[in-house]
C-alpha cells in the first residue's frame, strides 16, 4: 500500500524546503515536479525551442530523460542542472512552458510512474487538483508575496545566484497571475486541501505542522 502527501502552492511559498525537510523526517520519497517542468524549459532554452514550435517541442519531450538523485539534485539527459534550472532565464521561461499540453501530459506520467507503489511526498501547484487528486493528504501552503519573494532573494544567494528584492518580487507577482489564471491546470487550493499561511511561521513551525496533520491522519512511516 503507497502512501500520497501533495503539498501545493504559488511560486516561493516554501514548498521544496518543507517537502524534503517533512519526507526525511517521516521517511517519505520526495518528488520535485516543478523540476521537472524546469528540466523541459531549460531543455528548450538549450535547442533554441520556442513556445509554439509544437512539432520541435514533441520531439524533444519524446527522447527527454529526466533523473531525481538523493539530496535533490537533479539531471537532464545525463548531466547535472540542479543549480542551472533555478537561475532566471529558466524562471522566466517555465511557466508558458508549464501549460503546454503535450509537455504536461508527458511528465504527468513520468510523475505518476516514479510514484507508483512508493510512499511518497509531492509538491507543485497542482498535485492535489490533477496529478494525485486521491492523495492521503493534501496541504496548500502559502505566504505573502512580499516574504515570498524575501525568501527567494536569501534562497538565490545560498545558491550562488545574484538577484535583486525588486526583480524577485515582480516575477513572482507576474508568475502568480499566469499560474492562477492559466486555462490548463491553474494553481488553486484543492477543496479537501489543508490551507497553511507560512508568513509568519518559521520553516520548523511548518514542518512540525505538516507532520502533525499526516500522523493525525495515521501516518507515521518511520
Amino acid at each position: 500500500m503507497s502512501l500520497i502527501v501533495a503539498i501545493d502552492g504559488p511560486a516561493g511559498s516554501g514548498k521544496g524546503t518543507i517537502t524534503k525537510q517533512v519526507g526525511e523526517k517521516l521517511g517519505l520519497i520526495n518528488i520535485d515536479t516543478g523540476a521537472t517542468f524546469r528540466c523541459v524549459a531549460l531543455n528548450m532554452i538549450q535547442d533554441g525551442i520556442q513556445i509554439n514550435q509544437e512539432n520541435r517541442i514533441k520531439a524533444m519531450i519524446d527522447k527527454i530523460h529526466i533523473d531525481m538523485k538523493e539530496n535533490g539534485r537533479v539531471f537532464l539527459n545525463g548531466e547535472e542542472v540542479t543549480k542551472r534550472i533555478r537561475e532566471n532565464d529558466v524562471n522566466n521561461f517555465v511557466s508558458p512552458v508549464s501549460v503546454i499540453k503535450i509537455v504536461r501530459d508527458k511528465l504527468l506520467d513520468i510523475q505518476r510512474e516514479i510514484a507508483q507503489g512508493k510512499n511518497v511526498i509531492i509538491e507543485g501547484r497542482d498535485i492535489g487538483t490533477v496529478v494525485f487528486p486521491n492523495a492521503d493528504v493534501k496541504i496548500y501552503l502559502d505566504a505573502s508575496q512580499e516574504e515570498r519573494a524575501k525568501r527567494r532573494v536569501k534562497q538565490n544567494q545560498e545558491k550562488g545566484i545574484t538577484t535583486s528584492y525588486e526583480e524577485v518580487l515582480k516575477n513572482i507577482i507576474d508568475r502568480d497571475k499566469r499560474d492562477s489564471t492559466r486555462e490548463i491546470a491553474p494553481l488553486k487550493q484543492a477543496e479537501d486541501a489543508i490551507y497553511i499561511d507560512s508568513t509568519n511561521m518559521t520553516i520548523e513551525e511548518v514542518v512540525n505542522k505538516i507532520v502533525g496533520i499526516i500522523k493525525e491522519r495515521g501516518v507515521n512511516q518511520k
